[in-house]
């Protein structure tokens, strides 16, 4: 009888944090719900505050197709965003691999200075990369899109960090057996920092494809814009329709999302640290 009255004043207790985790949720879920029920309505619909589904979302598709190189912008961010994903996660793991596991003062120092980079903002660096790369002549192409965003402080500080974890003695008794320091990374230190891999894709993908200030300074070509770039394009001139935004945002959003759920997981256990 005492058990069942703790529970029952347990219970009673949590009330009324179970109200309030329901109200973050709703709050939380209605702006994709509007995205949604705005996206099946006319513009006039939406801008009266029409909360409910509508009927329009195939005609506001038609319009967004028929007005706009959806499908182009849409693979330009895809091979944007791979690509920086791909490479960003090899680079800034090598780095932050080599700063962790054959750490020296020297390297401290260098990484401190790594550090202070993260303090510069992008706005202030914006010009001289322009000059640089239109030097290059890399304008309107994946290879300046990428560019700055290859190395970024956080992403080598959180290698760096989960590093930590990564047992010494395995890259001893390795190189006993005659594994080299590359095998050592590709065969061990990869497998063993899956989760961290995971998110920090997960974290790259995600501000490589809603990017958009440096695509605008870098794409200078309509062919080269990306989905940002399209829907920015879709809210400008006199008037906007407001039902074909909200399906240019609703399929901006759709691969953010899948690539979050299909590896929250990994995410959760990379942003702690955890090695496997």
């Amino acid at each position: 009888m005492t058990k069942k009255r703790n529970r029952s004043m347990i219970q009673r207790r949590l009330i009324p944090t179970y109200i309030f985790l329901i109200i973050v949720a709703f709050l939380s879920v209605f702006p994709f719900y509007w995205m949604i029920s705005a996206a099946t309505n006319t513009s006039f619909e939406v801008a009266n505050g029409k909360l409910t589904l509508g009927g329009h979302f195939i005609e506001n598709f038609q319009n967004l197709v028929n007005g706009n190189e959806l499908w182009r912008a849409m693979g330009n961010s895809f091979l944007y965003s791979i690509l920086q994903t791909v490479l960003a996660i090899l680079i800034c793991s090598l780095a932050g691999f080599g700063f962790e596991l054959y750490h020296d003062k020297k390297k401290d120092v260098l990484f401190s200075i790594i550090l202070l980079a993260m303090m510069i903002p992008q706005v202030a660096t914006m010009i001289p990369l322009f000059r640089l790369l239109s030097s290059a002549k890399l304008l309107n192409s994946a290879l300046g899109f990428i560019l700055p965003s290859l190395s970024t402080p956080f992403l080598i500080m959180m290698f760096r960090q989960n590093s930590r974890n990564f047992p010494v003695d395995v890259m001893e008794a390795a190189r006993i057996d005659g594994l080299s320091e590359i095998g050592i990374f590709v065969r061990m230190y990869m497998p063993m920092m899956k989760a961290t891999y995971a998110a920090a894709a997960v974290i790259t993908f995600m501000n490589a494809w809603n990017s958009y200030l440096w695509p605008k300074v870098i794409m200078t070509l309509p062919e080269s814009q990306t989905m940002p770039m399209l829907i920015a394009n879709l809210s400008g001139g006199y008037t906007t329709d407001y039902g074909v935004l909200m399906v240019g945002v609703l399929f901006c959003s759709i691969p953010t999302m899948i690539v979050f759920f299909v590896l929250q997981k990994q995410f959760a256990e990379g942003i702690t640290g955890a090695v496997k």
